[in-house]
């Protein structure tokens, strides 16, 4: 059995993402059969794209209750982009649409004005630093356990994480009036906005600590 699953329900950018665990010498594989993700020790869900769109790709594929089902057990999982944000309760893409709901939360829009008022670019595309929200947040346990605050990650996307207990938040990052959830950590489950397979050493190196908790 692979130590990393990665989920293919046809929205993901499942190779740069498995070549990124390769990279970083981990044994992964890619699945969209329920019954081999349940068997999983570790899932990554990948993604980029719509809420609405990857969550209907989820169903038709009958894999939500098979992801769910992980979650409930245990089974540490990692959402990336896209995936992080099906991970929350509701996505506001293109209307109110449910989503795994693994994590308290919600999906919002990134805000276009600047904090003095200005416009920004949207979507928030390139690179940005990744830092705690608070000083004295220790990052030692979770996957930035082997990143440094401050460190720039490559960020591609329209919508940000809102979550419901804001604790969770374990790294945070700034574009214009937006203070954006880049980490977060939910008991068993990971997410990062940003993509860490595009992020260089750094991004490999959560990979690696993710494949190791």
């Amino acid at each position: 059995m692979t130590k990393v699953t990665i989920v293919d329900y046809g929205v993901g950018n499942l190779l740069s993402v498995k070549r990124g665990f390769e990279h970083s010498g981990v044994d992964v594989g890619v699945s969209a059969d329920p019954a081999g993700i349940k068997k999983a020790s570790r899932i990554v869900l990948p993604g980029v794209g719509a809420f609405r769109n990857g969550m209907n790709e989820l169903k038709e594929r009958n894999l939500i209750d098979v992801i769910c089902d992980a979650s409930n057990r245990g089974v540490p999982i990692l959402g990336i982009c896209l995936g992080m944000q099906l991970l929350f309760e509701i996505g506001e893409e293109f209307g109110h649409t449910d989503g795994l709901g693994l994590v308290p939360g919600k999906v919002k829009a990134i805000s276009s004005e600047s904090s003095q008022g200005l416009k920004i670019r949207v979507p928030h595309i390139g690179w940005n630093e990744i830092r705690p929200l608070e000083s004295d947040l220790n990052w030692e346990k979770t996957v930035l356990a082997s990143v440094h605050p401050g460190q720039a990650m490559y960020f591609n996307h329209s919508f940000l994480v809102e979550p419901t207990d804001k604790s969770c938040v374990i790294a945070a990052s700034e574009y214009g009036s937006n203070l954006i959830p880049s980490v977060i950590q939910h008991e068993n489950i990971s997410g990062c906005q940003f993509h860490p397979e595009k992020s260089g050493h750094s991004g490999l190196q959560i990979l690696k600590v993710f494949a190791d908790l």
